[in-house]
């Protein structure tokens, strides 16, 4: 069984990079003269991925609590590329806070710039501070959701990363409301390797916290409500946090 999902997972992987690259070029004219023809081509390639997910590996997924649509910050756990599709997918107009790598990914970089995802460096943490909130006040011209990662990383299921402070900072500086998400990706969407396991994925839009906190107590409250609420979706698929 564990050898037919691997090669289950292999065809899934293989399949889903060459729809990325054919949907990269046959809507490459429309990315280019709109940031909408940008948007729909990769929720179109997120769809694709979620609805594939499910009849080629038996990956399933689930959207719980409200989905935002306003301007707010939205303050994710990351535990593997599959929670970044789910959650562009449900919000209608995401922007990410990526690290500055990725902008030179083939497909993606190009994308991802149309639609105003911001990138940041990580090696320059002041530095890297400053710009990302000079970044984000421009972007903050057009709505939408602005998507941050507080841990900085994709984190494996049970292990225990810092929350950084530039969710902090973006917080005090944007004075929006911060939606928390949940999720129990991981469990099932590796960091690593190849094998994808069947379950269901969930991801949850928690309640949001308003903009009138004092950044040390945000930051405690917000990674207190994610962690927790993280830790009880993958309990209920039979996870065990030490």
């Amino acid at each position: 069984m564990h050898i037919f999902q691997w090669m289950r997972s292999l065809f899934y992987v293989v399949q889903l990079y060459l729809m990325m690259f054919l949907v990269g070029v046959l809507f490459a004219p429309f990315a280019l003269m709109s940031k909408h023809g940008a948007r729909r081509a990769c929720k179109f390639f997120a769809r694709w991925a979620i609805w594939s997910a499910g009849w080629i590996i038996g990956l399933k997924t689930e959207i719980r609590g409200e989905v935002p649509t306003g301007e707010v910050i939205v303050a994710a756990k990351h535990q593997s590329f599959f929670d970044i599709l789910i959650i562009f997918n449900a919000l209608p107009q995401a922007k990410f806070i990526m690290k500055r790598e990725l902008m030179w990914t083939p497909f993606i970089g190009a994308y991802a710039k149309r639609l105003g995802c911001i990138p940041v460096n990580r090696g320059r943490r002041g530095g890297a501070i400053a710009k990302l909130v000079q970044d984000v006040a421009r972007e903050f011209a057009e709505p939408g959701q602005l998507v941050i990662y507080p841990q900085g990383t994709r984190v494996t299921p049970g292990d225990q990363k810092p929350y950084k402070i530039g969710c902090g900072v973006l917080y005090s500086e944007l004075r929006q409301p911060c939606v928390p998400v949940a999720t129990n990706v991981g469990l099932f969407w590796p960091r690593k390797g190849v094998l994808r396991k069947p379950g269901l994925a969930t991801v949850e839009f928690l309640d949001p916290i308003n903009p009138d906190m004092s950044k040390d107590a945000f930051m405690g409250v917000l990674e207190t409500t994610i962690e927790t609420r993280s830790n009880t979706l993958m309990a209920e698929q039979g996870f065990s946090i030490n």
